[in-house]
């Protein structure tokens, strides 16, 4: 037995030494490196792409790997190396370098722009042919996106002296291919007009020049079976399946969209359990088991079952459960679905470093004012979700990502934030016109002043009794601070002396700040200083004409907003409360300006969004003083429709004169999408209730106690040309002395 393993032993030292021998005499010392072939690339470049070292071996297997990392540069279309002597031989065929890359057969700048985004190959870059044929696929795919369904792309070389060479997409558009009709075939149990307004892709109709969703884009058809799909579990079709979708030619540029949808039967919540962990105390989310209550024989919806996780997680940024997690299973009896959410504790992780990369002119500390974590903090991915949002809504960069990687032991983590920043400059020019006249504006915006994040807004805008010019300066991160600094300029002129017997000159500036107090609610105190020259009309009264002469203003001015709208465009849930107030601090009038506005949205259901508005405003003087006629209170036009603005209230001789007093209540239903076809058109029904009253300076003015009120339709159109809107209203009560228009329009643009 003995003298088996020690035979065994020699054979294996054998072996080793036989395998050293190998690899020696296949090994060699690289003493010098020689290249030739080479024109473009410098020799010194490629020693630097072969990594390989003076004076030290290198085995067969190392050449092999030389030569797949002077592949690997795209620089050479050919490469042979050879060890000999001592001597690394390096022999290289190089690519053409591209001198133009053109797309024949397209004129649109846009698209000849979005092509060379698409495609690898680049001007002033190799030349590589194995590329062209997926340059050409992505041209394809481009060009469909675009409309261009029936394109076809050729590529040809033109070659040139010193190596270079033209690259030339030979581009055939074809006609575009247009959207005709949409249909939905099948088990669809939903009407069509419905599921049309899910979708992206839209019916080519001659108002929807502009828009690109009426043309055919199989990407945006695969996108479209994607928001089907969800709109149908959360209508409580739990099985739903979209069978196919397919594009039906109905002649040479026009397609059918057929998508074929199979629902299923409608499924409703069963029970739902919530489970928690032994130490956390059900009445830390009572509010998580009333929404599952209420949900418990309601039809099924997966976006229902996320609200309960979300509510979850805002439970979860609190201390006390930062660290747990929620989980849902779901059990399917008969036609119900039952639901067992469970907590459960996750592991813990701290938060070590942050790093940032890509901001080139942004300060670092501009993008870590917008986050909620720091290190050291918890690792909650909640807040860091939310810290990008955040970043994002600065609209400084393109793309902002993030990364996380672990840290120096397991319980901590690095967040990377990347960024790409982008132009932050705006410039910007409007016009409009309406029953009320017309206007001109004009302005410049810079979003990232010297990379600090901060705003700078000059604007300039004309119409027929204004003038204004304004500089804006808004530091959101006032001295690395959650607070924003607002500095304004302004000068203004208006010339109400046809309608209202005044012109009013005013310049002064503003200084103030907006933070969040608490959870959704916004202070924002301001104060202001302004000079003001006030002239009266020949015909106004001797009160009136008293007023005329110069003014100076020191206010102090400050609001309170509470704000749980579910968005702050086009909302269709939740309310906004603010109130306003104005306190002088040296003034000539001494006057005291209060508002409160409050709005309320609902939606009973997916077509209707019910909204409830209440203002009321006054002007008093401290001081007992007549109340400066350009401060006196006028009703806008919106909350009072119906009326000639101005033209309700207190009137002296032949002014209307606005009021110490203001109130409107409006009640409206809005009916988003009422028609397919005219998706971006809100129409509306209302009722405008609302008065201007009360007059300080004499007892003779007419002054009507008598409430003033509307109904009727509006309209909002979003157009290719800017936004549009007009309403019809008719006036139910009015005092004798107001003026009423039964139509009133507006249209303005930016460009």
């Amino acid at each position: 037995m003995y003298t088996v393993i020690y035979r065994m032993k020699i054979i294996f030292k054998s072996m080793l030494i036989l395998l050293f021998v190998i690899i020696s005499a296949n090994a060699e010392i690289v003493k010098e490196i020689r290249v030739d072939g080479n024109k473009r690339v410098s020799s010194d470049t490629i020693k630097i792409f072969t990594e390989v070292k003076i004076n030290e071996d290198l085995s067969t297997n190392q050449l092999n790997d030389v030569l797949k990392k002077l592949y690997s540069t795209n620089f050479f279309s050919n490469v042979e190396i050879n060890l000999d002597k001592n001597i690394l031989y390096v022999s290289v065929v190089e690519n053409p370098v591209i001198q133009t890359l053109t797309f024949e057969g397209v004129k649109n700048k846009r698209i000849i722009k979005l092509l060379k985004e698409q495609v690898e190959m680049r001007e002033k870059t190799s030349f590589i042919e194995n590329k062209v044929k997926n340059d050409e696929e992505k041209i394809i795919n481009t060009l469909r996106t675009n409309g261009y369904y029936f394109s076809k792309v050729n590529s040809k070389l033109k070659r040139n002296e010193n190596n270079t060479v033209d690259l030339i997409f030979e581009v055939d558009l074809g006609d575009k291919a247009y959207i005709k009709k949409i249909t939905f075939i099948g088990d669809k149990k939903i009407k069509e007009n419905k599921l049309k307004k899910v979708i992206v892709s839209e019916e080519a109709k001659f108002w929807k020049f502009v828009s690109p969703r009426k043309f055919l884009d199989l990407n945006r058809v695969k996108l479209d079976e994607k928001l089907l799909y969800n709109f149908y579990k959360n209508k409580g079709y739990y099985n739903v399946s979209v069978e196919s979708s397919s594009a039906k030619v109905i002649n040479e540029s026009n397609f059918e969209l057929i998508f074929n949808i199979n629902a299923g039967k409608k499924y409703f919540f069963g029970q739902i359990d919530l489970i928690i962990p032994d130490e956390y105390s059900i009445e830390s989310f009572k509010k998580i088991v009333d929404t599952k209550n209420k949900l418990e024989g309601k039809i099924y919806s997966l976006d229902k079952i996320k609200t309960i996780l979300n509510r979850i997680d805002e439970i979860a940024l609190t201390k006390e459960f930062e660290f747990i997690t929620a989980k849902y299973k779901e059990n399917i009896v008969d036609n119900n679905i039952n639901l067992s959410i469970k907590l459960e504790e996750s592991k813990k992780f701290y938060i070590e470093r942050i790093n940032f990369f890509g901001n080139y002119i942004t300060e670092e500390n501009v993008i870590r004012n917008s986050l909620l974590v720091d290190e050291g903090d918890a690792y909650n991915e909640i807040l860091i979700n939310k810290s990008v949002n955040e970043i994002k809504s600065r609209r400084l960069f393109k793309k902002v990502e993030k990364s996380v990687d672990n840290g120096s032991s397991s319980e901590f983590k690095i967040i990377n934030i990347t960024v790409e920043e982008q132009p932050t400059g705006e410039i910007f020019a409007g016009a409009g016109t309406g029953t009320s006249g017309s206007s001109l504006s004009f302005g410049i915006k810079e979003n990232n002043y010297l990379g600090k994040g901060i705003k700078v807004d000059t604007q300039a805008s004309l119409s027929d009794t204004s003038l204004q010019g304004r500089l804006t300066i808004n530091n959101p991160n006032y001295k690395n601070s959650d607070k924003s600094l607002i500095t304004s300029f302004e000068a203004t002129q208006i010339d109400q002396m046809s309608k209202f017997g005044y012109k009013s000159s005013k310049t002064g500036f503003s200084i103030g700040t907006v933070f969040e107090q608490y959870e959704d609610i916004y202070f924002s105190p301001t104060l202001s200083n302004y000079l003001e020259t006030l002239k009266t009309s020949s015909t106004a009264s001797a009160a009136k004409k008293k007023q005329k002469g110069d003014y100076f203003d020191s206010n102090f001015k400050y609001g309170l907003t509470l704000n749980k709208l579910n968005q702050n465009f086009q909302p269709s849930s939740g309310f906004k409360s603010a109130f306003y107030q104005t306190l002088p601090i040296l003034s000539d009038d001494l006057s005291v300006i209060n508002k409160y506005d409050f709005v309320k949205y609902y939606s009973p259901n997916e077509n209707a969004i019910l909204s409830f508005r209440f203002l009321v405003q006054s002007v008093n003087s401290l001081s007992g003083d007549d109340v400066r006629i350009s401060k006196r209170i006028y009703l806008p036009n919106k909350r009072l429709k119906g009326f000639e603005f101005g033209k309700v209230g207190p009137k002296d001789g032949q002014d209307y004169i606005g009021g110490n007093y203001a109130s409107a209540i409006n009640l409206a239903t809005t009916l988003p999408g009422l028609f397919r076809d005219l998706e971006s058109v809100d129409f509306s029904l209302f009722l405008d209730i609302g008065n201007v009253w009360g007059v300080d300076y004499s007892d003779t003015i007419d002054d009507s106690s008598k409430i003033r009120s509307s109904s009727g339709l509006a309209v909002d159109w979003l157009t290719p040309i800017g936004p549009l809107s007009f309403s019809f209203a008719k006036p139910i009560t009015k005092a004798d002395s107001d003026k009423t228009e039964t139509f009133r329009f507006d249209i303005g643009t930016t460009f």
